[in-house]
C-alpha cells in the first residue's frame, strides 16, 4: 500500500523543533493521532492523557552512531556511511559522494575490491553486495567504533539544513553498548519524549519495557524492504508485554524499530535467527531478524504505534498499515497533509491506536 501523496520539500524538517523557537522542547511536536477512520490534531505533550494505566509502551535503548566517516577511493573523496556490524567481523556500508552542501547523493555502489582510504591509517575493502547499495567490506586499521568515535559525524540528508552535534540524534532511551554497536540512524520515533512526559507517563500507571534493535542505513533515493538487523528483547521486557497483554493494557510501539524487534521475539527461543511463532508470547531472544512486517503477515502483539511521518514510498509504511489498517494510514496522510505536518527524522509524529 502506497497512500497517492506528494510531499511538498517545504514539509520536510529541516531543523529539530527546540531550535525553531525560544522556549522550545523535544515534546513541542505535534501529534496526528489515528482511531481507525478517525483523526484528531495534538502536540506530543498531550501524549500521557491519550495512555491510560496499564499500556504498555516499548522503546528503543539502541544509542546513535556517528556513522559517517569521509574517506578516499584513489583521489575521489566519497562519504563511508557505517551501517550494520557482521558477525564475522564485516560491516555492511553504503559509499556515496559529497554534494558539495555539506550533505551526500547516491554513488554507484562496487565493485568487489574497491579500496577506501579512511582517517587515521584505516581503510576497508568491498567484498560482496548485501542489498541495494550496501556492500560487506572488510575494514583494517583503527577498530570501527574508534574510527567512528574520533572521524565521525551522524549521517545527514539534504531536506536538513545544518550539521547536528551527535547529542541532537541520541532520544531519552538511547544506552551505551558495551561493544559499541548502535544504529547508523536515529530511532527517530523516541526523539519527542522529555523527562517531563516519561515521568507523567508513569504517574498515570503507563509502564515501559525496552527493547534494542540496531537500526542501518535508510537512504532517501531508494527505499528497500529492511534487511537483517540485530537485536534483543529482555526477559524483564517479555514478561511486562506478556503481562500487559493478559491483562488488557495496550502495548504500543515506539517507532517501527521496536515493532520489529517484538513482533521477531513472538515464539522465539534463544539467540538464533528470529523469526515470529504463533504462540502469541513474547520470549527472550538476541540475534538477528530478517522479519518484514506487511500487512499480510500481519502482528501478533503490538496494538499501537507512535512512529515518525514517512514518505510515501517507504516499505515501512506496510508496517503502518499491519498495525492500523490501511483506511487509517490513508486518512491520517490526508490529514497531515492538510495540516501541514513535518516529515523526517526532526518532524512531528503519527500515534496510531486501536
Amino acid at each position: 500500500m502506497t497512500p497517492a501523496v506528494r510531499v511538498p520539500e517545504e514539509l520536510s524538517a529541516r531543523v529539530p523543533v527546540e531550535q525553531r523557537g525560544p522556549g522550545l522542547d523535544r515534546d513541542a511536536v505535534r501529534m496526528l493521532v489515528s482511531r481507525g477512520a478517525e483523526v484528531a490534531h495534538h502536540t506530543f505533550r498531550e501524549l500521557p492523557r491519550l495512555l491510560r494505566a496499564g499500556d504498555l509502551l516499548v522503546v528503543n535503548t539502541s544509542a546513535t552512531l556517528a556513522a559517517a566517516v569521509d574517506g578516499w577511493v584513489g583521489h575521489a573523496r566519497v562519504v563511508v556511511h557505517f551501517s550494520t556490524r557482521g558477525d564475522d567481523g564485516r560491516w555492511a556500508v553504503e559509499l556515496r559522494e559529497s554534494d558539495g552542501r555539506g550533505t551526500t547523493r547516491a554513488r554507484a555502489g562496487g565493485p568487489a575490491g574497491t579500496e577506501v582510504c579512511l582517517p587515521g591509517g584505516g581503510g576497508l575493502v568491498l567484498e560482496e553486495p548485501l542489498s541495494g547499495r550496501l556492500w560487506w567490506a572488510r575494514v583494517t586499521g583503527p577498530s570501527v567504533p574508534v574510527l567512528l568515535r574520533e572521524h565521525g559525524r551522524p549521517i545527514r540528508y539534504s531536506y536538513t539544513e545544518r550539521d547536528q552535534p551527535l547529542s541532537v540524534y541520541q532520544t531519552v532511551f538511547a544506552l551505551p553498548s558495551a561493544d559499541g554497536a548502535g544504529s547508523a540512524e536515529m530511532p527517530s520515533a523516541a526523539r519527542p519524549f522529555t523527562a517531563r512526559v516519561v515521568a507523567e507517563l508513569v504517574s498515570r500507571g503507563v509502564r515501559f519495557a525496552p527493547v534494542t534493535l540496531h537500526t542501518g542505513v535508510a537512504s532517501t533515493e531508494v527505499h528497500e524492504p529492511p534487511y537483517p538487523e540485530r537485536f534483543a528483547v529482555p526477559e524483564a521486557s517479555a514478561r511486562l508485554i506478556n503481562a500487559a497483554k493478559a491483562g488488557g493494557g495496550r502495548v504500543v510501539a515506539v517507532g517501527t524499530t521496536a515493532v520489529r524487534a517484538v513482533e521477531s521475539a513472538v515464539g522465539a527461543e534463544g539467540p538464533v535467527r528470529a523469526r515470529a511463532g504463533i504462540d502469541g508470547l513474547v520470549r527472550a531472544p538476541a540475534g538477528w531478524t530478517d522479519l518484514v512486517v506487511t500487512p499480510e503477515r500481519g502482528v501478533r502483539v503490538v496494538d499501537g504505534l507512535l512512529t515518525g511521518l514517512h514518505e510515501p514510498e517507504a516499505s515501512h509504511l506496510l508496517m503502518l498499515e499491519a498495525v492500523a489498517g490501511r483506511v487509517a494510514i490513508e486518512r491520517g496522510y490526508q490529514a497531515a497533509l492538510q495540516g501541514r505536518y513535518l516529515w523526517h527524522e526532526f518532524g512531528d509524529v503519527h500515534l496510531l491506536l486501536p
